[in-house]
């Protein structure tokens, strides 16, 4: 998939979306860091990163990638549905997939990168049959506008679920269009 940008003459530079390799986790890690910074997002750091973009429940990744210098500027995950998983436990229209660990570079934002990794997740998805389900902190009030415009369903808007001990976060949970 190629997208180009509108945004700006200086942020015209395309965009294509292939499959993570395990040479991308360097370059992922260090644009996750940067989110992390300015977003706080993952909320809690994980201490070892590159497996925390690699969960074992892992069905598919892929990154986005500046055509021009191959810079890795996003980045999605789409998972099995663990026990646990808020939004897949909402869902009742049959078996899920989840869709996580998705990132934009803060520079590379208002290109359609993140609706672009959403859409790859999307049809790996159901190209499974599966139904693709996502949960994002309510702190992330970004994030739930993407999938928002995306024309995902919202499925529960305060559920709250403990990522640490004693550590409860609220939930805004997702299920992608079912057409």
């Amino acid at each position: 998939m190629t997208s180009s940008s509108a945004n700006t003459p200086a942020k015209t530079a395309q965009f294509r979306i292939r499959p993570r390799t395990e040479a991308d986790l360097d370059a992922c890690v260090r644009v996750l860091s940067t989110i992390h910074e300015q977003n706080a997002y993952p909320l809690n750091w994980p201490t070892d990163p590159s497996s925390w973009l690699t969960p074992g429940s892992l069905l598919a990744v892929w990154v986005a990638e500046e055509e021009d210098t191959r810079e890795i500027i996003g980045h999605v995950v789409l998972s099995r549905s663990d026990v646990g998983n808020a939004a897949a436990a909402l869902w009742s229209d049959g078996p899920t997939a989840v869709v996580n660990r998705l990132y934009v570079d803060p520079a590379a934002r208002g290109r359609g990168v993140g609706a672009a990794l959403m859409t790859r997740a999307v049809a790996e998805a159901k190209s499974r049959a599966l139904h693709p389900v996502l949960d994002v902190a309510s702190t992330a009030p970004a994030a739930a506008a993407l999938y928002e415009r995306l024309g995902w369903t919202l499925l529960a808007a305060d559920v709250e679920q403990e990522w640490l001990p004693g550590q409860w976060v609220k939930l805004r949970c997702y299920a992608a269009p079912t057409t």
